[in-house]
């Protein structure tokens, strides 16, 4: 009797983990997360669902996989070297995190949330936690400016997702938060519609990040 991934009826040689991952990343750019079930998997796959659960005992499992896929080369895009200032180190690393969820549909989504402990997540910290370490950040210091940076930037780009989902509308609801602000009483926010509803998201994610480097040269000093 074959096992649970050895094909029948010319079905492909041998499933295997990282064409599954692949696979489901495509499915992922293809229809969203909430569309992404192991069963339409399997079928992408051409598998029996109860295939897939060699190596994910559970969907989770299998986004913990997909979210360490996604940041496979980030340290490396971030183009670090020896020259850097800690401070544009540790902002070339967050943007290359940024534009790796970017790269995929609900990335960070999937990313959020995932914690995987695979070498490329372990990697990209290690580089961001480094960078402020060999600058003489303390070693407590380091490690929660890795969780601020990280956090920020996942959640910068999970609400940047969000907003451009299909259905969503453009971002922030421009329309919307327009017409609700000039019909009540607010007039601080009235004043500052036009960067409220400005779709320069990474104008935005800039600002914050930049508030997040002059806390960290006040932390250091």
């Amino acid at each position: 009797m074959s096992s649970p991934s050895t094909p029948t009826r010319g079905r492909p040689a041998r499933l295997d983990q990282a064409r599954t991952i692949q696979t489901a990343l495509d499915l992922l750019d293809e229809s969203g997360l909430d569309a992404l079930t192991m069963r339409r998997l399997a079928d992408a796959l051409d598998v029996r669902a109860g295939a897939l659960y060699r190596y994910f005992a559970t969907k989770q499992d299998l986004l913990t996989a997909m979210a360490e896929r996604m940041v496979d080369g980030v340290g490396a895009a971030a183009g670090l070297t020896g020259d850097d200032d800690w401070s544009e180190g540790t902002a070339r690393l967050a943007r290359a995190l940024r534009t790796a969820l970017l790269a995929h549909r609900d990335g960070a989504r999937v990313f959020a949330g995932t914690h995987s402990t695979g070498p490329n997540t372990l990697g990209f910290a290690d580089s961001l936690v480094g960078v402020l370490r060999e600058a003489g950040f303390g070693d407590s210091e380091a490690a929660r400016a890795l969780y601020a940076v990280a956090n920020f930037t996942v959640g910068h780009t999970l609400e940047e997702q969000a907003a451009l989902r299909p259905g969503n509308g453009r971002p922030a609801d421009a329309g919307d938060l327009r017409e609700a602000v000039t019909a009540g009483a607010y007039p601080h926010l009235a004043a500052t519609l036009p960067v409220l509803t400005s779709t320069d998201v990474t104008a935005h994610f800039e600002f914050g990040l930049r508030l997040l480097l002059d806390g960290l040269r006040a932390v250091r000093r």
